[in-house]
């Protein structure tokens, strides 16, 4: 009786710590495996239309651009890769649903004609302490030297931080997650990225835990994920963390560090005995296609690279950058220019050979 009541105890403490109940549609760790062998090796990039600066002007029906999204696309595809993981913003949804559900459809249309897969995601606390309002509209435009000046936390964390403006969100991410459920061509889906990121003192333990539970309502076909963001260390938030690692379906990550952080964090993540999904690496000279890629690849892990084209992101150029700094010798993040042509060839030889290419 002794230690059932201590059990008991422990549960309720659980509980009432991640608020979330023991069985919550979590899919089994059988059938997460099971699932993952199906697929092929997830091979990517993180991606942002060239044209756009934000996820508003990727998104929104006056700068949406098909024509640039394909050709893009184009080259993803010529690079062996099978997937893209793409941001969405509850403001568009928020103002025109219907015609931005019908640019996402255009967008998974794109895709499966050059055979790639999409990883979805909702919400995050990513972008600089200072951001431009989120509105829609003309966007701010891109300045020179300045890495993602005009990127979008989303929600803001004064909506992340007040449950009472969390209604829309839920009908948000419920119709798309409705009108989805069962597309073929969603790898899965990213319900907030960066949970432990406290951008602009966003608290995002709370939400988090709430967009799981309006997830699982809805019960997609596709899994459901949010990364840890960054190696567990001293000033990792353990509630954010435990929470991941007792809902997600798929198990990810985020590591810019060099090869051995790499091999370190890999090996702390297999204790969760779930497929991994490395959604955000590739910043050099510290985190490179050819010490890092390999490693995933021999792992089993799911491999999606930040950056593809050099555009009004500015990508290229260092997180710590400053407004008129030149074009750097070693990029940070990116793989082509705008014309087409490659940051580095040998790059492009690694990334072939690895996914089958060349």
């Amino acid at each position: 009786m002794k230690k059932i009541s201590i059990i008991l105890l422990a549960c309720l403490a659980l509980n009432s710590y991640g608020k979330a109940p023991c069985n919550n549609g979590r899919w089994s760790e059988e059938k997460a495996k099971a699932w993952y062998a199906q697929q092929a090796w997830p091979v990517g990039v993180n991606y942002v239309t060239v044209t756009a600066i934000n996820q508003i002007e990727m998104w929104q029906a006056e700068s949406f651009d098909p024509q640039t999204i394909d050709m893009e696309m184009q080259r993803v595809e010529d690079l062996g890769f099978n997937t893209v993981r793409i941001f969405l913003h509850d403001l568009v949804w928020q103002v025109d649903s219907k015609g931005m559900k019908q640019r996402l459809t255009q967008f998974f249309d794109i895709c499966e004609k050059h055979h790639l897969k999409v990883i979805v995601t909702f919400f995050t606390n990513g972008g600089k302490p200072t951001q431009p309002e989120a509105k829609m509209g003309k966007q701010p435009e891109s300045i020179q030297g300045v890495h993602n000046s005009g990127w979008l936390q989303t929600p803001k964390a004064e909506v992340v931080n007040d449950p009472a403006q969390w209604e829309p969100l839920k009908k948000y991410v419920q119709d798309i997650l409705k009108s989805y459920k069962n597309d073929k061509r969603v790898l899965l889906w990213c319900l907030y990225n960066e949970p432990q990121n406290f951008n602009r003192n966003a608290d995002s333990m709370s939400l988090l835990r709430a967009v799981f539970q309006w997830a699982r309502e809805i019960n997609p076909s596709q899994p459901l994920t949010s990364p840890i963001w960054g190696i567990p260390a001293k000033d990792t938030a353990l509630d954010i963390v435990s929470f991941l690692g007792e809902n997600c379906d798929v198990m990810s990550i985020h590591c810019y560090k060099k090869p051995e952080v790499m091999e370190a964090f890999i090996k702390q993540m297999k204790r969760f005995k779930r497929p991994i999904i490395c959604q955000e690496y590739m910043g050099r000279p510290e985190s490179t296609f050819q010490e890092i890629l390999p490693i995933l690849k021999r792992e089993n892990i799911g491999a999606i690279s930040w950056g593809l084209t050099n555009g009004k992101c500015n990508f290229h150029v260092h997180w710590t950058s400053k407004a008129g700094d030149p074009e750097p010798t070693v990029w940070f993040h990116d793989i082509f220019r705008k014309d087409g042509s490659v940051f580095s060839q040998e790059e492009i030889d690694c990334i072939k050979k690895l996914t089958g290419k060349k």
